[in-house]
């Protein structure tokens, strides 16, 4: 078995992308993201390289990404207030693609069939279970669990890995005080990012919820943040829980 870190290639129910629903702002046509690969690696500040037990990566090859994707996330807000579901997009590097298609096209005939991306998408839902699917919910300082994505779909774009699923929060969550959504991968193995501010949208929000999307910048986090690091290193030994700090996000405050 291949092991790429949390995808861990070699591992079957596949829903295809046509039965997933998304807006046509969220599906667009990726000509963007068509052209060559544009994701810029994350580069760890001189402050966190000085931390790096307080980051707990868990060896010397994870310092870094090894995998890129370019991410596009769609809330929606019910009428009732309460978030509805999450609708996202991502679109790996070419070597990841490449990685992908080689473990799982089992015949060898440079296609992934049905069958094949079913592998695939069970692959990427078990193995990021674990990690709330890559998800950051906050909601007024809080986690927020997230459902299983029932119909993740994994399939190639010009030999380009796309992932796109839906899910919502487990519990009933009301778009009150301050809240925030985005996507990480909380070992930093996987870079997922968004390029664009407008690549997070939301739909249905109350009139009320005044929002923007922010970048942390590595350093200040750390500063902000470095008591509750070190709280992290005895608390979360894998370092998954603090890492959020980092990952880009949609803040809103709602009266």
């Amino acid at each position: 078995m291949l092991e790429i870190h949390h995808f861990r290639l070699g591992l079957t129910n596949f829903s295809t992308a046509a039965e997933t629903t998304f807006s046509p702002d969220l599906q667009g046509d990726w000509a963007s993201m068509k052209a060559p690969f544009r994701v810029s690696k994350m580069k760890l500040p001189k402050a966190a390289l000085a931390t790096l037990p307080l980051l707990i990566f868990t060896s010397p090859a994870q310092v870094h990404p090894h995998v890129f994707a370019e991410a596009k996330l769609e809330i929606t807000v019910e009428p009732n207030g309460k978030v509805g579901k999450l609708a996202h997009v991502w679109r790996f590097d070419d070597l990841f693609s490449e990685t992908v298609m080689f473990e799982f096209d089992k015949n060898a005939d440079g296609q992934i069939s049905a069958a094949e991306q079913a592998e695939i998408s069970k692959t990427i839902v078990e193995s990021t279970g674990d990690y709330n699917y890559f998800e950051s919910v906050i909601n007024n300082g809080r986690d927020t669990k997230m459902a299983k994505p029932a119909d993740l779909s994994a399939a190639f774009d010009n030999k380009i890995l796309v992932i796109t699923y839906t899910n919502a929060p487990v519990e009933p969550m009301l778009m009150k005080g301050t809240v925030s959504f985005g996507v990480y991968d909380p070992t930093f193995y996987t870079a997922i990012d968004f390029i664009d501010d407008t690549d997070i949208t939301i739909k249905g929000a109350p009139p009320a919820c005044k929002g923007k999307v922010v970048r942390p910048d590595a350093d200040e986090a750390l500063a902000q943040n470095q008591g509750s690091l070190t709280d992290a290193f005895f608390n979360d030994p894998k370092g998954t829980d603090m890492s959020k700090i980092f990952a880009t996000r949609l803040e809103l405050t709602c009266s």
